[in-house]
């Protein structure tokens, strides 16, 4: 049997054009389209995709969960779940590893409570979110894991670029090019580097198996899938068995908790 795969690159002239490329795929019907990262298949951009004919549809992902609560879609646009299995269910037998995850709360200044009082929502999440008291809090599980191979990750440009000069280490977001990502990853593969600070690029599609370590200083509004990606940046079973630890930083008393 011989197999060919073709991989779809997005493309349209302006935000509310079309995608003039589809119709190459339109235009034959497909014996399989597997869906990695399905649950992003009610999105917009990922929808024209349900639209392709195919014989059978695969949809594969760890966080079927959406804060729009459009889960449902899913099954709509591929059919009925055939399969899942618990997360600690995987971790017993293994094929993950084992993980501790902590939410630590951390206080904000008077003032800063004063500018958070007077904001509208969406601001006021920012504001809790890039809180500079986590910084402190930072430091102490960076110096209580010195052995670990850490991530750090943040929803925030300005506060990621700000943790990456306090503490010295590498940067990576939506502006570093390709090249320098492959070869910060395999530094820090080879145990070259000891820490990463990511955007949220880091969310997806990142290969680092020995990070054990995940510290999220900010995210999206709470957003449930989000944090469950971050999580699996340190699942990949260690050699030595050693556990996972993933913490999250959060201001006390705001709508981050």
């Amino acid at each position: 049997m011989t197999l060919t795969t073709y991989q779809i690159l997005t493309w349209r002239a302006d935000r509310e054009g079309e995608f003039p490329h589809l119709d190459l795929f339109r235009a034959r019907s497909w014996g399989l389209i597997i869906y990695d990262e399905v649950h992003l298949l009610p999105a917009p951009v990922f929808r024209i995709t349900a639209d392709l004919q195919a014989r059978r549809r695969l949809g594969l992902t760890a966080t079927l969960v959406r804060e729009d609560g459009r889960e449902g879609d899913v099954f709509a646009l591929i059919g009925p779940k055939r399969f899942d299995v618990p997360w600690k269910d995987l971790e017993r037998q293994a094929w993950i590893a084992a993980a501790t995850c902590v939410e630590e709360r951390v206080p904000m200044s008077a003032e800063r409570r004063m500018d958070y009082a007077l904001a509208d929502r969406r601001s006021q999440f920012r504001i809790a979110a890039e809180n500079p008291a986590k910084m402190a809090r930072l430091r102490d599980l960076l110096a209580g894991h010195a052995e670990g191979r850490v991530l750090i990750m943040g929803g925030y440009l300005a506060q990621v670029e700000a943790i990456a000069r306090e503490i010295g280490a590498p940067l990576i977001t939506g502006k570093t090019p390709q090249s320098e990502r492959e070869l910060l990853y395999c530094r820090f593969r080879r145990n070259e580097l000891h820490c990463l600070v990511l955007s949220k690029v880091g969310n997806f599609a990142i290969d680092l198996p020995d990070a054990d370590v995940l510290i999220q200083v900010s995210g999206a509004f709470g957003s449930r899938q989000e944090e469950a990606q971050r999580l699996g940046r340190i699942l990949r079973p260690k050699s030595d068995g050693r556990a996972a630890h993933f913490f999250t930083l959060v201001s006390r008393d705001t709508r981050e908790e």
